[in-house]
């Protein structure tokens, strides 16, 4: 096939190899991942300005992988900021996908997942609160429902509100935005507090237990999207079968759909001329003083599975 029938330009990004598949499974080409995030950067791009963006890729024949440092023949037109980054010890260049330019040139380069920070360059806060909800095998999402009915009783209770999206995966992602004057650690300490009142509410639904074979066949409450984690965000596309995307759903909705029905072939069509994530988002608020008292007494998730486990090594050694 010659080389004019295989690249399109649009904003002056050169665009290759659009009509081969996307990935094994994808039942989609590279061609409808373009168009997608063509279709819904009005959407996408406010989620991803401003943010150390990290994204998982997939080269064809090979298995995905996250790209966080962007490679030596980025284009000098796109942003970037660099992080230190003190798990690896060392400072990590990353994109900031701030225009339709930068978005096309990572569909290009096979970006299917986009996975911004929580806070924006220059800020020393977050912009949101996350509760991550996982659920045990198979492909029930029913669970996943009740677990977040739970969640969202834990919040009004509390006296917040929170926005909910499904994760692209088999999950659903729970956002609750914060005011600028909360901090990464109160947060974290939030975050915590909301999963075990969720957890207390039902029991036999959810869990906190970060170690899987802990979990009972329960959805987990995962509270460990914090700090300098990253998420997922609304509208990205996900590496999963028929590429899901990432799609905000009203509360009201959640017993009536399934992440089988969010993909880049039929989530244009379900937005219409709409922005839910934009439209529905709660204002910002303030974390109340008893919630920030329970969280900062609970042990940080992750150090704790890790003691845990171990000391089960140790149990299991004797």
């Amino acid at each position: 096939m010659s080389r004019a029938k295989t690249v399109e330009t649009r904003d002056g990004v050169e665009l290759t190899n659009l009509d081969q598949p996307l990935f094994d499974g994808a039942d989609a080409t590279k061609r409808d991942l373009v168009d997608y995030l063509d279709a819904v950067r009005e959407r996408i791009l406010p989620e991803l300005r401003q943010r150390p963006l990290s994204v998982i890729r997939i080269r064809p024949g090979q298995e995905p992988f996250m790209q966080k440092n962007v490679p030596k023949y980025t284009p000098d037109w796109i942003e970037t900021t660099t992080v230190w980054a003190e798990a690896s010890r060392r400072e990590v260049r990353y994109a900031l996908a701030n225009d339709r330019r930068t978005l096309l040139w990572f569909a290009n380069q096979r970006s299917v997942e986009y996975h911004p920070t929580l806070m924006r360059v220059g800020e020393t806060h977050p912009t949101y609160l996350i509760l991550d909800l996982d659920p045990p095998e198979g492909d029930d999402f029913a669970p996943v429902v009740r677990a977040a009915r739970l969640v969202q009783q834990a919040l009004a209770d509390t006296g917040l509100e929170g926005i909910v999206k499904t994760s692209g995966s088999k999950g659903l992602h729970i956002f609750v935005p914060l005011d600028e004057g909360v901090g990464f650690e109160d947060a974290a300490a939030a975050t915590r507090a909301l999963a075990a009142r969720a957890e207390r509410v039902d029991p036999d639904v959810a869990t906190t237990a970060y170690i899987k074979e802990d979990r009972d066949g329960k959805v987990f409450v995962d509270s460990t999207r914090s700090g300098g984690a990253t998420v997922v965000a609304a509208y990205s596309p996900r590496v999963r079968p028929g590429v899901r995307v990432s799609f905000p759903v009203a509360w009201d909705d959640l017993d009536d759909v399934t992440p089988r029905d969010f993909t880049v072939r039929t989530a244009v069509d379900l937005l219409g001329d709409a922005d839910p994530w934009r439209e529905r988002m709660p204002a910002p608020q303030i974390l109340p003083a008893d919630l920030l008292e329970e969280g900062h007494a609970i042990p940080i998730t992750r150090v704790a599975a890790m003691h845990e486990g171990k000391r089960r090594a140790r149990a299991k050694r004797q």
